[in-house]
C-alpha cells in the first residue's frame, strides 16, 4: 500500500465521494441533469461515453497485444469465461431476481435485463487494479462483447419469455434493440481499445519498449481513474432525483444486486483456482464474470419500457451498488492472492 500513489491508496474514498456528489447533483440541481440528458446520440449518452474512453484508453495502452496469443491458446480461461458469464452469470440472476422480488415484476425484468449485460468498461480498471492479466482481460472483454452483439436479445428471449412460461411463472414482452447493444460494444470497447493498439506499436516503435513502459504510460495511467471518478459523477448526477426518491425500492433492488456481484466473483476465484490458472488469469476470469455493463443494462431498459419505469431504475441502482462492491472485491482478490502458487501469474 505504501508504494501506491495517493489516488490508488484511497480510491474507495475518492469514489465514495464522487457517488455522493453525483447524488447531490442529481437531487438539487436538475438544469444539470436536463443539460447532460439534451447530449445523447442514439442510446448513448456522450458525457458519459467521454468518461469512459478516458477511463478505457490508459487501460487499454498498457496491455502487450503481442502477448495476446498466449491467452487465446488457454481454452481453460476462454471455456470459464464463456460459461460464467452466458451461463451462471443470467441463470444466478434470473433465480435472484425471482426468489427476492416475486411480487415486483417490473424490478425483477430490470435485475435480469442488468444480468445479460456483460461488462466491457469498468471491468477493465478493476482488474487492473487488482493486479489482473491485462492481456487476458482484453481478449475476454472482446470476446464476450461479440458474444453479446449476437447473444443478448435471444437471451433476453429465453429469460424473459420461454424459462418463465416453462416454470409456469408471468412472462414478460421485450424487443431489444441490436443497433444499441452494437453501438454500446463499438464505443466503450472498440475506440479505446483501437486507440490503445495504435499509441503501444507507434510509442514502441519510434520510441522503444522501455520508454514506453517507464516513462509514457506512467504519466497517462492516473487518467484512467480521473475518468472512472468523472464519469461516477455523471452517472450517479442523471439518476440521483431516481434513486433518492425511492429508498425502499433502492432497497429491494440492492440485496439481490448484492448477491449477484459477490457470488459471481467467488465462483470466478474458485474455478480459476481449481483450474490452476494463477492468481492473474484468475482475478480477470472473476473480475470479467462479475461486472456488467450498466450503460447498456440502462440503454436499454429506458429503450423498451421508458425512462420513468421500474426496469429503468432497476438498471440505475446497478452501477450504484456494483462500484462499491467491486472496489471492495479488489481488497479481498489481492488479500487472496497468498493461496495462489507463482505458477501462471504474469510478473
Amino acid at each position: 500500500m505504501a508504494k501506491l500513489s495517493t489516488l490508488d491508496r484511497f480510491l474507495a474514498v475518492w469514489i465514495a465521494v464522487a457517488m455522493a456528489a453525483g447524488l447531490l447533483l442529481g437531487r438539487t440541481w436538475q438544469g444539470l441533469v436536463d443539460a447532460l440528458e439534451s447530449f445523447t446520440v442514439g442510446s448513448i449518452s456522450v458525457p458519459i461515453a467521454i468518461g469512459l474512453l478516458v477511463m478505457m484508453y490508459p487501460v487499454l495502452a498498457k496491455v502487450r497485444y503481442d502477448e495476446t496469443r498466449r491467452v487465446t491458446s488457454d481454452r481453460r480461461l476462454l471455456a470459464a469465461s464463456l460459461a460464467l458469464n452466458w451461463l451462471i452469470g443470467p441463470a444466478l440472476m434470473f433465480a435472484l431476481a425471482w426468489l427476492l422480488l416475486p411480487d415486483l415484476p417490473e424490478y425483477r425484468t430490470g435485475l435480469i435485463i442488468v444480468g445479460l449485460a456483460r461488462c466491457i468498461a469498468m471491468v477493465m480498471i478493476w482488474n487492473d487494479l487488482a493486479c489482473g492479466d491485462r492481456e487476458a482481460a482484453a481478449v475476454l472483454v472482446a470476446i464476450n462483447s461479440v458474444f453479446q452483439v449476437f447473444a443478448f436479445a435471444a437471451l433476453g428471449w429465453f429469460y424473459l419469455q420461454t424459462l418463465p412460461g416453462w416454470l409456469g411463472l408471468s412472462t414478460t414482452s421485450a424487443e431489444f434493440s441490436i443497433g444499441a447493444i452494437t453501438a454500446s460494444v463499438l464505443v466503450f470497447l472498440g475506440i479505446p481499445l483501437v486507440a490503445g493498439f495504435l499509441t503501444r506499436v507507434i510509442g514502441e516503435r519510434t520510441k522503444g519498449r522501455d520508454w514506453y513502459e517507464e516513462t509514457f504510460i506512467p504519466r497517462i495511467s492516473p487518467w484512467a481513474l480521473y475518468g472512472l471518478l468523472f464519469t461516477i459523477v455523471l452517472l450517479f448526477a442523471l439518476q440521483g432525483d431516481a434513486i433518492t426518491s425511492n429508498p425502499l425500492d433502492v432497497v429491494r433492488i440492492a440485496l439481490p444486486l448484492l448477491l449477484y456481484f459477490s457470488i459471481t466473483f467467488v465462483v470466478g476465484m474458485f474455478v480459476g483456482h481449481a483450474l490452476r490458472l494463477g492468481y492473474a488469469k484468475t482475478a480477470t476470469l472473476a473480475f470479467t464474470a462479475a461486472g456488467n455493463n450498466f450503460e447498456l443494462a440502462i440503454a436499454v431498459a429506458i429503450g423498451t419500457f421508458g425512462a420513468t419505469s421500474g426496469q429503468a431504475l432497476a438498471g440505475v441502482v446497478g452501477p450504484l451498488i456494483e462500484v462499491p462492491v467491486l472496489v471492495g472485491l479488489i481488497y479481498v482478490a489481492l488479500w487472496s492472492r497468498r493461496f495462489f502458487t507463482p505458477a501462471g501469474d504474469r510478473t
